[in-house]
Protein backbone atom coordinates (compact mmCIF):
# COMPACT_ATOMS: atom_id res chain seq x y z
CA UNK A 1 0.00 0.00 0.00
CA UNK A 2 2.81 2.04 0.79
CA UNK A 3 4.57 1.98 -2.36
CA UNK A 4 1.36 2.20 -4.36
CA UNK A 5 1.10 5.73 -1.98
CA UNK A 6 4.01 6.51 -3.57
CA UNK A 7 3.98 5.53 -6.77
CA UNK A 8 0.28 7.60 -7.11
CA UNK A 9 2.16 10.95 -5.48
CA UNK A 10 5.37 10.80 -7.85
CA UNK A 11 2.88 10.34 -10.96
CA UNK A 12 0.67 13.28 -9.35
CA UNK A 13 4.22 15.44 -8.93
CA UNK A 14 5.28 14.76 -12.05
CA UNK A 15 1.93 15.60 -13.91
CA UNK A 16 2.00 19.01 -12.04
CA UNK A 17 5.76 19.73 -13.34
CA UNK A 18 5.05 19.00 -16.76
CA UNK A 19 1.82 20.93 -17.37
CA UNK A 20 2.24 23.95 -19.68
CA UNK A 21 2.64 27.61 -17.98
CA UNK A 22 0.58 29.78 -19.35
CA UNK A 23 0.27 32.96 -18.32
CA UNK A 24 -2.73 35.63 -17.85
CA UNK A 25 -1.03 38.03 -21.01
CA UNK A 26 -0.54 35.78 -23.71
CA UNK A 27 -3.40 33.15 -23.57
CA UNK A 28 -4.92 34.99 -26.74
CA UNK A 29 -3.01 37.50 -29.34
CA UNK A 30 -5.93 39.24 -29.72
CA UNK A 31 -9.25 40.13 -27.96
CA UNK A 32 -12.38 42.28 -29.36
CA UNK A 33 -14.45 43.23 -26.91
CA UNK A 34 -17.65 45.47 -27.15
CA UNK A 35 -18.48 44.54 -30.24
CA UNK A 36 -22.38 44.02 -31.61
CA UNK A 37 -21.22 40.14 -33.26
CA UNK A 38 -22.68 39.77 -36.75
CA UNK A 39 -21.94 35.94 -37.63
CA UNK A 40 -21.81 35.86 -41.59
CA UNK A 41 -24.97 33.57 -41.47
CA UNK A 42 -27.87 35.97 -41.61
CA UNK A 43 -28.59 35.79 -37.99
CA UNK A 44 -29.09 39.12 -35.84
CA UNK A 45 -26.84 40.65 -34.47
CA UNK A 46 -25.96 39.71 -31.04
CA UNK A 47 -23.16 42.04 -28.26
CA UNK A 48 -19.95 39.74 -27.41
CA UNK A 49 -16.49 39.40 -28.01
CA UNK A 50 -14.09 37.86 -30.29
CA UNK A 51 -10.90 35.60 -29.39
CA UNK A 52 -8.32 35.07 -31.90
CA UNK A 53 -4.88 33.01 -31.62
CA UNK A 54 -2.67 31.42 -33.96
CA UNK A 55 -4.84 32.89 -36.45
CA UNK A 56 -7.81 31.31 -35.62
CA UNK A 57 -11.08 32.51 -33.98
CA UNK A 58 -10.64 30.85 -30.90
CA UNK A 59 -13.78 32.01 -28.38
CA UNK A 60 -17.26 33.87 -29.26
CA UNK A 61 -19.01 35.08 -26.65
CA UNK A 62 -17.76 35.70 -23.43
CA UNK A 63 -14.29 35.03 -21.53
CA UNK A 64 -11.49 36.48 -19.89
CA UNK A 65 -10.02 39.25 -22.62
CA UNK A 66 -7.26 40.44 -20.08
CA UNK A 67 -5.52 37.20 -21.04
CA UNK A 68 -4.76 38.67 -24.48
CA UNK A 69 -1.49 40.22 -25.70
CA UNK A 70 -3.96 42.93 -27.50
CA UNK A 71 -7.37 43.83 -26.83
CA UNK A 72 -9.36 46.20 -29.37
CA UNK A 73 -12.97 47.94 -27.88
CA UNK A 74 -15.03 47.71 -30.84
CA UNK A 75 -17.42 50.09 -28.94
CA UNK A 76 -20.55 48.84 -29.91
CA UNK A 77 -19.75 48.57 -33.32
CA UNK A 78 -20.21 45.73 -35.57
CA UNK A 79 -17.79 42.83 -35.79
CA UNK A 80 -18.46 40.54 -38.83
CA UNK A 81 -16.28 38.22 -41.09
CA UNK A 82 -13.93 39.68 -43.40
CA UNK A 83 -15.65 40.15 -46.67
CA UNK A 84 -15.19 38.01 -49.33
CA UNK A 85 -15.20 39.55 -53.21
CA UNK A 86 -16.27 36.82 -55.88
CA UNK A 87 -15.45 38.72 -58.92
CA UNK A 88 -12.10 40.85 -59.16
CA UNK A 89 -9.71 41.35 -61.56
CA UNK A 90 -6.39 41.35 -59.78
CA UNK A 91 -4.20 38.61 -61.18
CA UNK A 92 -1.74 42.14 -61.14
CA UNK A 93 -2.24 42.00 -57.26
CA UNK A 94 1.47 40.77 -56.81
CA UNK A 95 2.59 44.25 -57.79
CA UNK A 96 0.20 45.62 -55.14
CA UNK A 97 0.27 43.68 -52.64
CA UNK A 98 -1.11 45.84 -50.27
CA UNK A 99 -4.90 45.82 -51.90
CA UNK A 100 -5.84 49.12 -49.69
CA UNK A 101 -8.77 49.90 -51.77
CA UNK A 102 -10.02 46.47 -50.87
CA UNK A 103 -8.99 46.38 -47.56
CA UNK A 104 -10.04 49.59 -46.61
CA UNK A 105 -13.64 48.69 -47.81
CA UNK A 106 -13.52 45.50 -45.31
CA UNK A 107 -12.77 42.91 -47.91
CA UNK A 108 -10.45 40.34 -46.91
CA UNK A 109 -10.45 37.45 -49.56
CA UNK A 110 -10.18 37.94 -53.07
CA UNK A 111 -11.12 35.88 -55.96
CA UNK A 112 -9.87 36.72 -59.29
CA UNK A 113 -9.22 34.85 -62.72
CA UNK A 114 -13.37 35.62 -63.72
CA UNK A 115 -14.71 36.19 -66.74
CA UNK A 116 -12.59 34.63 -68.86
CA UNK A 117 -9.00 35.89 -68.20
CA UNK A 118 -6.49 34.10 -65.70
CA UNK A 119 -3.41 32.76 -65.46
CA UNK A 120 -2.85 29.45 -67.11
CA UNK A 121 -0.40 28.05 -64.41
CA UNK A 122 -2.54 27.96 -61.68
CA UNK A 123 0.47 26.66 -59.45
CA UNK A 124 2.91 29.17 -60.21
CA UNK A 125 -0.23 31.87 -59.57
CA UNK A 126 -0.97 30.88 -56.09
CA UNK A 127 2.76 30.10 -55.16
CA UNK A 128 4.13 33.49 -55.71
CA UNK A 129 2.81 34.63 -52.12
CA UNK A 130 5.40 32.65 -50.76
CA UNK A 131 8.29 35.09 -52.50
CA UNK A 132 5.96 38.06 -52.39
CA UNK A 133 3.20 38.15 -49.43
CA UNK A 134 0.20 39.81 -49.29
CA UNK A 135 -2.70 41.54 -47.42
CA UNK A 136 -5.27 39.92 -48.64
CA UNK A 137 -5.96 36.40 -49.38
CA UNK A 138 -5.99 35.16 -53.08
CA UNK A 139 -8.50 32.49 -54.88
CA UNK A 140 -8.40 31.76 -58.35
CA UNK A 141 -10.74 30.45 -61.25
CA UNK A 142 -9.32 29.23 -64.51
CA UNK A 143 -10.58 30.82 -67.12
CA UNK A 144 -11.77 29.62 -70.76
CA UNK A 145 -10.81 32.78 -72.91
CA UNK A 146 -7.18 32.52 -71.59
CA UNK A 147 -7.13 28.22 -71.91
CA UNK A 148 -8.21 28.98 -75.26
CA UNK A 149 -6.21 31.85 -76.26
CA UNK A 150 -3.23 29.25 -75.00
CA UNK A 151 -3.95 26.52 -77.43
CA UNK A 152 -5.81 27.91 -80.47
CA UNK A 153 -5.18 31.63 -80.54
CA UNK A 154 -7.63 34.53 -80.76
CA UNK A 155 -9.20 32.32 -83.99
CA UNK A 156 -12.93 32.43 -84.85
CA UNK A 157 -13.18 29.03 -85.34
CA UNK A 158 -14.39 25.36 -83.42
CA UNK A 159 -11.85 23.25 -81.69
CA UNK A 160 -10.30 20.29 -82.98
CA UNK A 161 -11.23 17.30 -80.89
CA UNK A 162 -7.14 17.11 -80.21
CA UNK A 163 -7.73 21.25 -79.10
CA UNK A 164 -10.62 20.23 -76.90
CA UNK A 165 -8.57 17.59 -75.51
CA UNK A 166 -6.13 20.06 -74.75
CA UNK A 167 -8.12 22.74 -73.01
CA UNK A 168 -9.79 20.20 -70.78
CA UNK A 169 -6.42 18.95 -69.81
CA UNK A 170 -4.95 22.48 -69.21
CA UNK A 171 -8.73 22.98 -67.26
CA UNK A 172 -7.82 19.55 -64.95
CA UNK A 173 -4.74 20.82 -64.49
CA UNK A 174 -5.43 24.09 -63.20
CA UNK A 175 -8.02 22.31 -60.52
CA UNK A 176 -5.39 20.28 -59.19
CA UNK A 177 -3.46 23.29 -58.60
CA UNK A 178 -5.91 24.63 -56.77
CA UNK A 179 -8.57 26.52 -58.56
CA UNK A 180 -11.89 26.92 -57.57
CA UNK A 181 -13.92 26.72 -60.67
CA UNK A 182 -13.81 27.33 -64.17
CA UNK A 183 -14.50 30.84 -65.50
CA UNK A 184 -15.89 32.14 -68.86
CA UNK A 185 -16.56 35.90 -70.36
CA UNK A 186 -18.27 34.63 -73.61
CA UNK A 187 -18.97 38.33 -74.57
CA UNK A 188 -15.24 38.97 -75.19
CA UNK A 189 -12.63 37.28 -77.56
CA UNK A 190 -11.96 34.69 -77.80
CA UNK A 191 -15.04 33.44 -75.18
CA UNK A 192 -17.25 34.83 -78.02
CA UNK A 193 -16.32 32.20 -80.60
CA UNK A 194 -16.93 29.45 -78.45
CA UNK A 195 -19.80 27.41 -78.85
CA UNK A 196 -21.87 25.61 -76.05
CA UNK A 197 -20.80 22.37 -76.56
CA UNK A 198 -16.85 23.34 -75.92
CA UNK A 199 -17.83 25.36 -72.62
CA UNK A 200 -19.69 21.97 -71.32
CA UNK A 201 -16.71 20.17 -72.41
CA UNK A 202 -14.37 22.49 -70.52
CA UNK A 203 -17.60 22.57 -67.39
CA UNK A 204 -17.14 18.62 -66.84
CA UNK A 205 -13.19 18.87 -66.56
CA UNK A 206 -13.54 21.43 -63.48
CA UNK A 207 -16.93 19.81 -62.40
CA UNK A 208 -14.64 16.29 -61.42
CA UNK A 209 -12.96 18.62 -58.72
CA UNK A 210 -15.94 20.22 -56.81
CA UNK A 211 -15.29 23.27 -58.88
CA UNK A 212 -18.27 26.25 -59.68
CA UNK A 213 -18.74 27.34 -63.24
CA UNK A 214 -18.83 31.45 -62.80
CA UNK A 215 -20.04 32.98 -65.97
CA UNK A 216 -19.72 36.17 -67.51
CA UNK A 217 -22.73 35.12 -70.07
CA UNK A 218 -22.77 35.71 -73.82
CA UNK A 219 -25.33 38.91 -73.47
CA UNK A 220 -26.29 41.20 -70.71
CA UNK A 221 -28.57 43.27 -72.82
CA UNK A 222 -31.11 42.31 -75.70
CA UNK A 223 -30.62 38.75 -75.41
CA UNK A 224 -30.07 38.13 -71.85
CA UNK A 225 -32.62 35.73 -70.90
CA UNK A 226 -31.16 33.19 -73.75
CA UNK A 227 -28.11 34.22 -72.09
CA UNK A 228 -28.83 33.18 -68.77
CA UNK A 229 -30.45 29.79 -69.84
CA UNK A 230 -26.99 28.81 -71.37
CA UNK A 231 -25.49 29.37 -68.59
CA UNK A 232 -27.47 27.41 -66.44
CA UNK A 233 -27.62 24.62 -69.01
CA UNK A 234 -23.76 24.40 -68.87
CA UNK A 235 -24.51 23.94 -65.49
CA UNK A 236 -26.87 21.40 -65.65
CA UNK A 237 -25.02 19.33 -68.13
CA UNK A 238 -21.39 19.56 -66.17
CA UNK A 239 -23.68 18.92 -62.95
CA UNK A 240 -21.95 21.27 -61.09
CA UNK A 241 -22.91 24.87 -59.20
CA UNK A 242 -23.44 27.82 -61.63
CA UNK A 243 -22.37 31.63 -60.40
CA UNK A 244 -23.59 34.01 -62.98
CA UNK A 245 -21.42 37.02 -62.91
CA UNK A 246 -22.08 40.69 -62.27
CA UNK A 247 -26.43 40.02 -63.27
CA UNK A 248 -27.68 42.92 -64.78
CA UNK A 249 -29.60 44.00 -67.38
CA UNK A 250 -28.12 46.42 -70.01
CA UNK A 251 -30.52 47.73 -72.44
CA UNK A 252 -32.70 50.26 -71.84
CA UNK A 253 -34.84 48.15 -73.96
CA UNK A 254 -35.41 45.70 -71.21
CA UNK A 255 -35.36 47.83 -67.99
CA UNK A 256 -37.52 46.86 -65.59
CA UNK A 257 -37.37 42.99 -66.26
CA UNK A 258 -34.94 41.92 -63.97
CA UNK A 259 -38.20 39.91 -62.52
CA UNK A 260 -38.12 37.86 -65.78
CA UNK A 261 -34.33 36.98 -65.20
CA UNK A 262 -34.76 36.43 -61.61
CA UNK A 263 -37.37 34.05 -62.11
CA UNK A 264 -34.98 32.41 -64.65
CA UNK A 265 -32.43 31.87 -61.49
CA UNK A 266 -35.47 30.53 -59.33
CA UNK A 267 -36.50 28.34 -61.68
CA UNK A 268 -33.15 26.17 -62.09
CA UNK A 269 -33.12 26.53 -57.96
CA UNK A 270 -36.31 24.84 -57.96
CA UNK A 271 -35.08 21.91 -60.12
CA UNK A 272 -31.96 21.80 -57.73
CA UNK A 273 -29.33 23.43 -59.42
CA UNK A 274 -27.42 25.58 -57.10
CA UNK A 275 -27.45 28.63 -59.19
CA UNK A 276 -26.03 31.92 -57.60
CA UNK A 277 -25.50 35.72 -58.96
CA UNK A 278 -23.30 38.51 -57.77
CA UNK A 279 -23.52 42.42 -58.37
CA UNK A 280 -22.06 45.25 -58.09
CA UNK A 281 -24.36 48.54 -55.92
CA UNK A 282 -24.46 50.73 -59.27
CA UNK A 283 -26.24 51.23 -62.23
CA UNK A 284 -23.06 51.84 -64.20
CA UNK A 285 -20.75 48.83 -65.98
CA UNK A 286 -17.09 49.28 -66.82
CA UNK A 287 -15.54 47.36 -69.31
CA UNK A 288 -13.33 47.86 -72.48
CA UNK A 289 -14.00 49.96 -75.47
CA UNK A 290 -13.80 46.96 -77.63
CA UNK A 291 -16.52 46.03 -76.28
CA UNK A 292 -18.56 47.93 -78.40
CA UNK A 293 -17.21 46.73 -81.66
CA UNK A 294 -18.33 43.10 -83.22
CA UNK A 295 -16.29 40.40 -82.07
CA UNK A 296 -15.96 39.35 -85.38
CA UNK A 297 -14.54 41.99 -86.99
CA UNK A 298 -11.43 42.25 -84.10
CA UNK A 299 -11.04 38.35 -84.27
CA UNK A 300 -7.38 37.48 -84.24
CA UNK A 301 -6.02 39.97 -81.87
CA UNK A 302 -5.54 43.92 -82.89
CA UNK A 303 -3.34 43.82 -85.38
CA UNK A 304 -5.98 42.00 -87.46
CA UNK A 305 -8.93 43.95 -86.17
CA UNK A 306 -6.85 47.16 -87.41
CA UNK A 307 -6.27 45.72 -90.63
CA UNK A 308 -10.51 44.27 -91.33
CA UNK A 309 -11.36 48.05 -90.17
CA UNK A 310 -9.06 49.58 -92.62
CA UNK A 311 -10.80 48.39 -95.15
CA UNK A 312 -13.78 50.51 -96.54
CA UNK A 313 -16.27 48.14 -97.01
CA UNK A 314 -15.58 46.13 -94.23
CA UNK A 315 -15.90 49.43 -92.10
CA UNK A 316 -19.05 50.21 -93.15
CA UNK A 317 -20.36 46.96 -92.22
CA UNK A 318 -18.87 47.54 -88.70
CA UNK A 319 -20.64 50.86 -88.74
CA UNK A 320 -24.08 49.58 -89.67
CA UNK A 321 -23.83 46.94 -86.72
CA UNK A 322 -22.95 49.22 -84.06
CA UNK A 323 -25.16 51.74 -85.23
CA UNK A 324 -28.30 49.02 -85.23
CA UNK A 325 -26.98 47.43 -81.81
CA UNK A 326 -27.58 51.05 -80.01
CA UNK A 327 -31.37 51.39 -81.86
CA UNK A 328 -32.07 47.80 -80.24
CA UNK A 329 -30.96 48.87 -76.69
CA UNK A 330 -32.98 52.13 -76.88
CA UNK A 331 -29.47 54.46 -76.45
CA UNK A 332 -29.77 57.36 -78.90
CA UNK A 333 -26.09 57.75 -78.71
CA UNK A 334 -22.42 56.93 -76.92
CA UNK A 335 -22.84 59.51 -74.15
CA UNK A 336 -23.38 56.58 -71.92
CA UNK A 337 -19.78 55.73 -72.68
CA UNK A 338 -16.94 57.50 -70.65
CA UNK A 339 -13.41 56.88 -70.40
CA UNK A 340 -11.99 55.86 -67.47
CA UNK A 341 -8.12 55.11 -68.68
CA UNK A 342 -7.18 56.07 -72.31
CA UNK A 343 -3.33 56.04 -72.37
CA UNK A 344 -2.72 57.77 -75.70
CA UNK A 345 -4.74 61.22 -74.45
CA UNK A 346 -5.47 61.22 -70.64
CA UNK A 347 -7.45 64.36 -71.13
CA UNK A 348 -10.08 61.92 -72.37
CA UNK A 349 -10.42 60.19 -69.17
CA UNK A 350 -13.66 61.02 -67.35
CA UNK A 351 -15.72 62.25 -70.39
CA UNK A 352 -17.86 60.61 -72.58
CA UNK A 353 -17.85 59.37 -76.19
CA UNK A 354 -20.04 61.64 -77.81
CA UNK A 355 -18.32 64.97 -75.43
CA UNK A 356 -15.01 63.73 -77.00
CA UNK A 357 -16.69 63.69 -80.61
CA UNK A 358 -17.39 67.10 -79.90
CA UNK A 359 -14.61 68.33 -78.72
CA UNK A 360 -12.33 66.68 -81.71
CA UNK A 361 -15.05 66.55 -84.20
CA UNK A 362 -17.27 69.64 -84.02
CA UNK A 363 -20.02 67.11 -84.08
CA UNK A 364 -21.94 64.35 -82.44
CA UNK A 365 -23.63 62.35 -85.07
CA UNK A 366 -23.44 59.11 -84.04
CA UNK A 367 -21.60 58.02 -87.49
CA UNK A 368 -18.75 60.69 -86.04
CA UNK A 369 -18.90 59.30 -82.37
CA UNK A 370 -18.22 55.71 -84.02
CA UNK A 371 -15.61 56.74 -86.03
CA UNK A 372 -14.01 57.95 -82.56
CA UNK A 373 -14.40 54.62 -80.81
CA UNK A 374 -12.60 53.03 -84.36
CA UNK A 375 -9.95 55.17 -83.85
CA UNK A 376 -9.57 55.12 -80.03
CA UNK A 377 -9.48 51.27 -80.72
CA UNK A 378 -6.66 51.24 -83.33
CA UNK A 379 -4.21 54.00 -80.87
CA UNK A 380 -4.87 50.62 -78.11
CA UNK A 381 -8.20 50.76 -76.62
CA UNK A 382 -9.62 52.23 -73.49
CA UNK A 383 -10.78 51.36 -70.08
CA UNK A 384 -14.73 52.49 -69.84
CA UNK A 385 -17.54 52.88 -67.49
CA UNK A 386 -20.82 52.19 -69.71
CA UNK A 387 -23.98 54.03 -67.50
CA UNK A 388 -26.37 51.37 -69.06
CA UNK A 389 -28.11 50.40 -66.19
CA UNK A 390 -31.55 51.07 -64.06
CA UNK A 391 -31.41 51.92 -60.42
CA UNK A 392 -34.78 49.39 -60.07
CA UNK A 393 -33.11 46.21 -61.25
CA UNK A 394 -29.73 46.86 -59.27
CA UNK A 395 -32.01 47.10 -55.81
CA UNK A 396 -34.69 44.08 -56.81
CA UNK A 397 -31.57 41.96 -57.86
CA UNK A 398 -30.16 42.96 -54.08
CA UNK A 399 -33.09 41.27 -52.43
CA UNK A 400 -32.14 38.39 -53.92
CA UNK A 401 -31.60 35.78 -50.92
CA UNK A 402 -28.86 33.81 -53.72
CA UNK A 403 -27.04 37.74 -54.72
CA UNK A 404 -23.52 38.19 -53.36
CA UNK A 405 -21.98 41.45 -53.53
CA UNK A 406 -19.01 41.67 -55.89
CA UNK A 407 -17.03 44.86 -57.20
CA UNK A 408 -15.47 43.29 -60.00
CA UNK A 409 -12.77 45.83 -59.70
CA UNK A 410 -8.80 45.50 -59.99
CA UNK A 411 -6.28 46.64 -57.36
CA UNK A 412 -6.43 50.64 -57.76
CA UNK A 413 -3.17 52.68 -57.89
CA UNK A 414 -4.76 55.56 -56.53
CA UNK A 415 -5.33 58.69 -58.60
CA UNK A 416 -4.32 57.19 -61.52
CA UNK A 417 -7.08 57.65 -64.12
CA UNK A 418 -10.96 57.78 -63.74
CA UNK A 419 -12.19 54.11 -62.71
CA UNK A 420 -15.48 53.05 -61.47
CA UNK A 421 -16.08 53.72 -58.10
CA UNK A 422 -16.87 50.47 -57.33
CA UNK A 423 -13.52 49.66 -56.71
CA UNK A 424 -12.74 52.35 -53.55
CA UNK A 425 -16.91 52.05 -52.08
CA UNK A 426 -18.56 48.74 -53.07
CA UNK A 427 -19.24 47.11 -49.82
CA UNK A 428 -19.43 50.65 -47.99
CA UNK A 429 -22.07 51.63 -50.81
CA UNK A 430 -24.24 48.39 -49.92
CA UNK A 431 -24.04 48.95 -46.06
CA UNK A 432 -24.61 53.05 -46.25
CA UNK A 433 -27.11 53.23 -49.08
CA UNK A 434 -28.84 49.89 -49.61
CA UNK A 435 -29.02 49.04 -45.57
CA UNK A 436 -29.12 52.04 -43.82
CA UNK A 437 -30.89 54.52 -46.45
CA UNK A 438 -32.88 53.03 -48.31
CA UNK A 439 -33.22 49.95 -46.30
CA UNK A 440 -33.83 47.40 -49.08
CA UNK A 441 -31.74 44.72 -47.51
CA UNK A 442 -31.18 44.00 -43.72
CA UNK A 443 -27.67 44.47 -42.08
CA UNK A 444 -27.61 40.75 -41.42
CA UNK A 445 -28.42 40.01 -44.90
CA UNK A 446 -25.59 42.31 -46.62
CA UNK A 447 -23.37 40.84 -44.11
CA UNK A 448 -24.49 36.82 -45.42
CA UNK A 449 -24.10 38.15 -48.85
CA UNK A 450 -20.43 39.68 -48.15
CA UNK A 451 -19.17 36.46 -46.42
CA UNK A 452 -20.75 33.01 -45.79
CA UNK A 453 -22.72 32.66 -48.96
CA UNK A 454 -19.46 33.70 -51.15
CA UNK A 455 -17.48 31.25 -48.97
CA UNK A 456 -20.31 28.85 -49.05
CA UNK A 457 -20.55 29.07 -53.45
CA UNK A 458 -16.92 28.97 -53.80
CA UNK A 459 -15.35 26.00 -51.08
CA UNK A 460 -13.65 28.63 -49.11
CA UNK A 461 -14.03 26.10 -46.24
CA UNK A 462 -12.89 27.73 -42.98
CA UNK A 463 -13.82 31.44 -43.47
CA UNK A 464 -17.27 33.59 -44.22
CA UNK A 465 -18.41 32.85 -40.48
CA UNK A 466 -17.64 34.08 -36.82
CA UNK A 467 -17.34 30.83 -35.24
CA UNK A 468 -14.99 29.11 -33.29
CA UNK A 469 -12.24 27.11 -35.62
CA UNK A 470 -12.56 29.34 -38.49
CA UNK A 471 -10.34 31.47 -39.81
CA UNK A 472 -9.68 35.24 -37.74
CA UNK A 473 -10.33 37.12 -40.65
CA UNK A 474 -12.49 40.05 -38.72
CA UNK A 475 -13.82 43.31 -39.79
CA UNK A 476 -14.93 46.16 -37.86
CA UNK A 477 -16.88 48.69 -38.63
CA UNK A 478 -19.59 51.75 -37.49
CA UNK A 479 -23.38 50.74 -39.27
CA UNK A 480 -24.55 54.35 -38.40
CA UNK A 481 -21.75 56.26 -40.04
CA UNK A 482 -20.68 53.21 -42.79
CA UNK A 483 -20.50 54.64 -46.68
CA UNK A 484 -18.98 55.41 -50.00
CA UNK A 485 -17.09 58.59 -50.75
CA UNK A 486 -15.95 57.47 -54.49
CA UNK A 487 -17.97 59.07 -56.95
CA UNK A 488 -17.65 58.71 -60.78
CA UNK A 489 -16.36 62.10 -61.28
CA UNK A 490 -13.66 61.57 -58.09
CA UNK A 491 -13.58 57.94 -57.81
CA UNK A 492 -9.98 57.82 -56.11
CA UNK A 493 -11.66 58.36 -52.28
CA UNK A 494 -11.23 55.58 -49.63
CA UNK A 495 -14.81 54.56 -47.97
CA UNK A 496 -15.47 55.90 -44.32
CA UNK A 497 -16.65 53.87 -41.64
CA UNK A 498 -13.85 51.09 -41.06
CA UNK A 499 -11.66 50.96 -38.50
CA UNK A 500 -9.68 47.39 -37.91
CA UNK A 501 -9.19 45.02 -40.34
CA UNK A 502 -7.54 41.33 -39.61
CA UNK A 503 -6.67 38.68 -42.19
CA UNK A 504 -5.63 35.78 -40.22
CA UNK A 505 -5.59 37.15 -37.07
CA UNK A 506 -2.94 40.12 -37.72
CA UNK A 507 -4.26 43.48 -38.41
CA UNK A 508 -3.27 44.97 -41.50
CA UNK A 509 -5.88 48.27 -41.12
CA UNK A 510 -5.88 49.65 -37.67
CA UNK A 511 -8.47 52.13 -38.68
CA UNK A 512 -6.45 55.01 -40.14
CA UNK A 513 -3.85 53.58 -42.03
CA UNK A 514 -2.13 49.99 -43.51
CA UNK A 515 -0.15 48.58 -40.65
CA UNK A 516 2.39 46.34 -43.31
CA UNK A 517 1.30 43.69 -42.14
CA UNK A 518 1.17 41.01 -44.77
CA UNK A 519 -0.80 37.87 -43.85
CA UNK A 520 -2.85 36.72 -46.63
CA UNK A 521 -2.88 33.60 -48.01
CA UNK A 522 -3.26 31.57 -51.01
CA UNK A 523 -6.68 29.63 -50.64
CA UNK A 524 -7.04 26.70 -53.19
CA UNK A 525 -10.30 24.54 -54.02
CA UNK A 526 -10.98 21.33 -53.06
CA UNK A 527 -9.15 19.79 -56.07
CA UNK A 528 -5.99 21.09 -55.09
CA UNK A 529 -3.58 18.43 -54.74
CA UNK A 530 -1.79 19.18 -51.14
CA UNK A 531 -1.71 19.39 -47.72
CA UNK A 532 -2.36 23.10 -46.44
CA UNK A 533 -2.85 26.32 -48.25
CA UNK A 534 -0.08 28.59 -48.57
Amino acid sequence: MTRILCLLVCISLSTTVFLPVTSAADEYDIAIINGRIVDGTGNPWFRGSVAIRGGKIVKVGRFDASRAKKTIDAGGKIVAPGFIDVHTHTEDVYSNPAAENFVRMGVTTLVTGNCGGSATDIGEFLGRIKAKPLAVNISTLIAHGSVRAKVMGLADRQPSPEEQIAMNEMVEKGMRDGAVGLSTGLIYIPGTFARTEEVVGLAKSAAKFGGVYASHIRDEGTKVVDAINEAINIGEQANMPVEISHFKISSKALWGQSTTTIGLVEAARKRGLNVTVDQYAYAASSTSLDARIPSWAIAGGRDEGRKRIADPETRKKVVRQMKDELKKRKFKDYSFAFVASYRPNPEFNGKNIAEITQMLRGKKKIEAQIDQILEMYDKGGASMVYHVMSEDDVQNIMRQPFTMIASDSGVRQFGSGVPHPRGYGNNARVLGRYVRELKIIALEDAIRKMTSLPAQTFNLRDRGLIREGFAADVVIFDDSTVADKATFENPHQYADGFGSVIVNGELVFDGTKMTGAMTGMALRGPGFVGLSPE
